[in-house]
């Protein structure tokens, strides 16, 4: 038995951050049952790359999970909905804060109706605060937090981190915030409504940087792939490419001196004789670090630094870390079958449990695949189902593959 089994979550989100927690709570055994609006369903379905009209950016992040396409617009639809929610543990939405209210399908509209829920909002900037009723995206908050001016060469524009970072931070942050919420409910039978932002997740994980604000007036600043606060700690030119080495305290630093440079003379030497000297003179470091690396290809340097027990690593490119040996020893890249796109592969489960391993039950559904199955469960008979799809409330994009 998983996790989460007997979980039962209502999903209204789209794009990444909702669906990213979610995928977390549906890996973990949840019931997981994704509310599409239609023709269209979930944004991120228009996002390629594609095969037989299906799209990866979709299928990668809403794994193990079902989807209802639902016309919450109309009566019929809300009332569907309504009557999930009955029965749902948790419900997640990421609408801009006014929306859920007009449509009647906000937290207090729920609880009437279901006490106990769970009720958890995810948005750009929050629901309260004056930006509130503005949209984000995850470039936004970027801008907003402050993380643009963090990222990239010192003295360059503004650079986005290379991922969604801000929209995996507020998934993450939902659902540990589900989980807790979770287990208070199972404690005291109480439900409540949480919310997170975008902005907020972000600032959340800037607690190095926000030290240095608070405690010294410092403005954190783009600094390559330098450290803030410690050297050597950074990726370093070799012959053949980049190479990382993270030797931030005094014995690293000695051994990376004495067993991988090759400079046993630089432990004592002035300049770098403490973290203080060294970070004052980081630019002399890395030249005379960079002059000896470029000596001698990524691999040499790296078994270099693994016999002398200093961390340190090469600088992939994606394609060379999804087809590194130990992320594949790792399980960290899955294969799995899916009814439209075929044969494909997936990332893996970065958490492993001994007692209770994850596994990939189903693929991503298509719009509306479980949509007569939903209705099965909620007692509707076959001609009531018929009428529904007649009146344009609910879809599936298969019908030819509809599940009775």
């Amino acid at each position: 038995m998983l996790p989460l089994h007997g979980m039962k979550v209502l999903d209204l989100t789209q794009f990444l951050a909702g669906p990213y927690c979610t995928l977390i709570l549906a890996d973990l055994g949840a019931e997981v049952t994704k509310v599409e609006r239609f023709p269209g369903g979930d944004d991120s379905r228009r996002v390629g790359p594609f095969k037989n009209g299906e799209g990866y950016c979709f299928a990668m992040p809403n794994r193990n999970k079902r989807s209802i396409a639902l016309d919450l617009k109309n009566e019929k639809g809300k009332h569907i909905f309504m009557k999930l929610a009955e029965k749902a543990d948790v419900v997640i939405e990421n609408f801009r804060p006014d929306v859920k209210t007009k449509m009647g399908i906000d937290y207090n509209a729920v609880k009437a109706v279901n006490p106990g829920v769970i009720y958890c909002s995810i948005s750009g900037y929050g629901q309260t605060g004056p930006y509130s009723q503005k949209g984000g995206f995850d470039i936004v908050a970027q801008g907003v937090t402050g993380l643009m001016r963090m990222t990239g060469e010192p003295g360059g524009r503004p650079v986005k981190v290379g991922i969604a970072i801000n929209d995996i931070s507020a998934g993450i942050t939902a659902a540990y915030g589900i989980l807790g919420a979770y287990i208070h409910k199972l404690k005291t039978g109480e439900g409540q409504y949480l919310e997170t932002s975008l902005v907020d997740a972000a600032l959340a994980w800037t607690f190095w940087e926000s030290a240095a604000y608070f405690g010294a007036g410092e403005i954190p600043a783009a600094t390559g792939a330098r450290h803030r606060r410690s050297t050597p700690y950074q990726a370093y030119k070799t012959k053949d490419g980049y190479v990382t080495i993270g030797a931030g305290n005094d014995k690293l630093w000695t051994n990376l001196c004495n067993k991988v440079l090759g400079k046993p003379e630089w432990v004592g030497d002035p300049r770098f004789i403490d973290l203080q000297t060294r970070m004052k003179n980081i630019d002399l470091l890395e030249s005379m670090i960079e002059e000896i690396l470029k000596e001698q290809p990524t691999s040499h340097w790296v078994e270099k630094l693994d016999e002398s027990g200093v961390p340190g690593g090469p600088v992939y490119t994606y394609e060379q870390a999804l087809n590194d040996p130990h992320i594949l020893a790792r399980d960290m890249v899955l294969e799995i079958h899916h009814p439209i796109l075929g044969d494909m592969k997936t990332i893996g489960f970065p958490v492993k449990y001994s007692g209770t391993p994850l596994s990939i039950r189903t693929p991503a559904p298509w719009l509306g695949q479980h949509t007569n199955e939903v209705l099965n469960e909620l007692g509707l008979q076959e001609e009531e189902i018929k009428e529904l799809y007649n009146e344009n409330v609910v879809y599936n994009k298969y019908p030819e593959r509809m599940i009775i």
